[in-house]
């Protein structure tokens, strides 16, 4: 009960006290076609895992920090950076660095852990119910060759409202 309230407290203490939020997720994709998908705590779904990029760390440290956390995931070579989305479902000023991760080690079986209730791999044409709409277009995207939407609600590049020059 108590992580189920810390976790929305904290989405809004960032909404009033930051102008712009970075976040940043990773599919990360194994050699059999499986991706890592996480489902937290305090909102319902499957969802690429990441977080936010907090002061004094890069994107790159923040994406090996929160894999870590949430996947037992461990870095081996840089990730690919798919693109930048506008998350507006989020809040007005959320924005995402998504990355292909393809280069990893699994340090262990991901455990649930105070805000992850569970972590899964999954066959990309197979994802589990309840995967988001943003997690599915992202997967997408990477597995197709696509351009990344501007908007992480977005389907896919022709749907997305801040790319009329497609439609």
């Amino acid at each position: 009960m108590t992580v189920k309230l810390i976790g929305p407290l904290l989405h809004l203490w960032f909404r009033l006290s930051r102008g712009l939020t970075l976040g940043v997720r990773g599919a990360v994709i194994d050699q059999e076609g499986r991706v890592l998908l996480v489902r937290h705590t305090y909102v319902a779904g499957w969802h690429l895992p990441g977080g936010g990029v907090e002061a004094g760390e890069t994107a790159q440290e923040a994406l090996a920090r929160e894999l870590a956390e949430e996947g037992g995931i461990l870095l081996t070579a840089p990730p690919r950076l798919h693109g930048l989305c506008f998350n507006d479902h989020a809040s007005a000023r959320d924005h995402v660095l998504v990355y292909e991760v393809r280069h990893f080690k699994r340090t262990g079986r991901p455990r649930p852990v105070r805000e992850i209730a569970a972590a899964d791999f999954f066959p990309l044409d197979a994802l589990p119910e309840g995967a988001t709409p943003g997690t599915r277009a992202r997967l997408s995207e990477i597995t197709a060759g696509l351009p990344p939407a501007q908007h992480w609600r977005a389907a896919n590049a022709r749907e997305d409202p801040g790319r009329p020059e497609l439609r």
